[in-house]
């Protein structure tokens, strides 16, 4: 599997952290997005699970984390599930 950290900014321009993994042969059929639960990071466990077994089925797979989660910048507290839509 092939790891690639990236980022990208909100409505409020905060930037959010994200990594795009593929699979090994760095040539994926399809791409995911996969959005974590409300209060978990794209580094929880049972995430990692699920993509890698999703890059070793031939997919590429951006995760990322909410504001204020993980290593996104911005306060959680300040947020909603409107708010992540967005």
């Amino acid at each position: 599997m092939k790891r690639l950290k990236a980022a990208f900014t909100n409505k409020e321009g905060q930037a959010l952290s994200a990594k795009l993994e593929l699979p090994a042969n760095g040539q994926p059929h399809n791409y995911a997005v996969f959005a974590h639960c409300f209060t978990c990071s794209k580094n929880l466990n049972a995430i990692r699970n699920v993509v890698n077994n999703m890059t070793e089925a031939g997919f590429g797979v951006l995760s990322f984390d909410f504001t204020g989660l993980g290593d996104s910048q911005g306060d959680f507290a300040d947020t909603n599930f409107s708010s992540n839509v967005d």
